[in-house]
């Protein structure tokens, strides 16, 4: 899809079609180069005698505290994401603020604190920073950019490349979707909904390291943030030319989440997640990666969801609850506000 609008627009940052096409367009067009152009969710790189993967991000959300965690928390889990579903092992990250005048002082402590305290548990250090203060009004209270540094071993080279992906590969997801998204709705205040929903904000790290072990034909490995686990259903067909069948009374959707959705007229499958990953095993494998999974907090619902298939290749179809199918969209708007 070829993007002819001629201004950014927030659409252009939910991880759908509008998003794909500006960096299409705009960002690969311009900085072309094979590492880059691989799309995956860290840059593997060669390094005299060892392969590290490289990554970054930017974190911007209202409220900065919610259920689950905060704007610090998700910034390191979010960056050591994107290095575990490369299948490196994290080891380094850097941190950097843009900070409005006028921020309170405790508050900045409590998010710093709660960045080092997830870097720890995950045994990485935060080894360089940069801070910027702008003027009260030019920036929304705080942002925050990550980047990661991993060690990838040789035989996980090819996971976020999708090149093992084949028929008959089975889709495994480590816990219910939407969480996140509606969590930080819930937080808003805009709806007057009343639940124990809260953020599945967390690093897979540790998860995918166990799953790995379990099997050494990882096909793909992808975290669902923006545009929820159908944006990276639709990646996964459209990257790999394979076909994908999801059977929706698989997908393990907590009943609040299920609840304000069905309220508010969204789709769970698109709501975005700080927390679950997407896999694509090998079949043969598949059952041992699930009972690794289970027996972690983060993978105790995960599930078989569906299957890869040399039918309808680019496409995602739901086998629906009703009984019926139907293909399963790319996001193209917003369902909600920008959550992360």
């Amino acid at each position: 899809m070829k993007d002819t609008a001629r201004h950014i627009s927030i659409h252009h940052g939910n991880g759908g079609v509008r998003m794909k096409a500006l960096i299409d367009d705009i960002f690969l067009h311009a900085f072309d180069n094979d590492f880059l152009n691989n799309q995956s969710d860290s840059a593997i790189l060669p390094v005299t005698g060892k392969n590290i993967a490289f990554t970054t991000d930017s974190f911007v959300v209202d409220p900065l505290f919610f259920p689950g965690g905060n704007i610090g928390k998700l910034a390191v889990c979010g960056t050591l994401n994107d290095l575990a579903v490369s299948g490196a092992r994290p080891i380094y990250l850097s941190a950097g603020f843009i900070i409005e005048e006028g921020f309170n002082i405790r508050t900045l402590e409590r998010i710093v604190h709660s960045m080092a305290k997830e870097a720890a548990v995950s045994g990485v250090k935060i080894v360089t920073g940069d801070t910027k203060v702008v003027n009260s009004g030019k920036c929304d209270k705080i942002f925050i950019n990550t980047s990661g540094i991993g060690l990838i071993d040789d035989m996980h080279l090819s996971i976020g490349s999708g090149i093992r992906v084949k028929s008959g590969d089975k889709i495994l997801l480590n816990g219910p979707p939407g969480e996140h998204g509606m969590a930080i709705m819930q937080t808003r205040g805009i709806f007057n909904f009343k639940s124990n929903l809260k953020s599945d904000c967390v690093s897979l790290s540790p998860l995918i390291k166990r799953m790995l072990k379990a099997s050494g034909r990882m096909g793909f490995l992808r975290d669902a943030t923006r545009g929820g686990i159908a944006t990276v259903l639709n990646e996964i067909a459209g990257k790999c030319n394979v076909g994908l069948e999801v059977d929706e009374t698989c997908i393990p959707v907590n009943t609040d989440v299920r609840v304000m959705c069905e309220l508010l007229g969204f789709d769970p499958l698109y709501i975005a997640n700080e927390g679950k990953v997407i896999a694509v095993v090998d079949d043969s494998d598949a059952d041992d990666v699930l009972k690794v999974m289970h027996k972690m907090k983060t993978g105790k619902n995960a599930a078989i969801i569906g299957e890869v298939t040399s039918d309808h290749k680019g496409k995602t179809v739901l086998k629906t609850s009703a009984g019926g199918k139907r293909i399963l969209d790319e996001l193209v708007g917003d369902q909600l506000p920008r959550i992360c």
